[in-house]
């Protein structure tokens, strides 16, 4: 059974998909950019803060699906410039008490809205 979860304190889908499905135990998260809520436009501001503002997003997905960032068991990070890479790190391990989930980090042509970072997880319910 498939479960649709969206809540209104993250970016609403640009496209046509959900901001999270759950199925079973498991919970796939899209990838969220640093779009400010009101306006709908990209925040760039520097790759710390556009970071925190994804991980943020992320937080508010999961804590709609009943989750916390505990629960995620993997994460994909994509950078428009990999030279972002010790800095995304940076505001990203601060979301984890100590074990981290699984990830791959890679460096995109382009994301969408031209955003700097964009981040998708996946979690399961303990």
């Amino acid at each position: 059974m498939k479960k649709i979860i969206n809540t209104p304190n993250a970016p609403a889908p640009i496209g046509p998909y959900n901001q999270a499905v759950q199925v079973g135990d498991c919970v796939y998260v899209s990838g969220a950019i640093a779009m400010d809520l009101a306006s709908k436009q990209l925040i760039k501001t520097n790759i710390k803060e556009e970071t925190k503002i994804v991980m943020d997003y992320l937080g508010e997905v999961l804590k709609a699906a009943g989750l916390t960032y505990d629960n995620i068991v993997k994460t994909t990070i994509f950078l428009a410039d990999m030279n972002n890479f010790v800095h995304v790190n940076e505001v990203y391990s601060s979301y984890f008490k100590g074990d981290f989930p699984a990830r791959a980090t890679i460096q995109a042509d382009r994301l969408p809205k031209d955003a700097n970072v964009e981040i998708s997880v996946d979690a399961r319910v303990f």
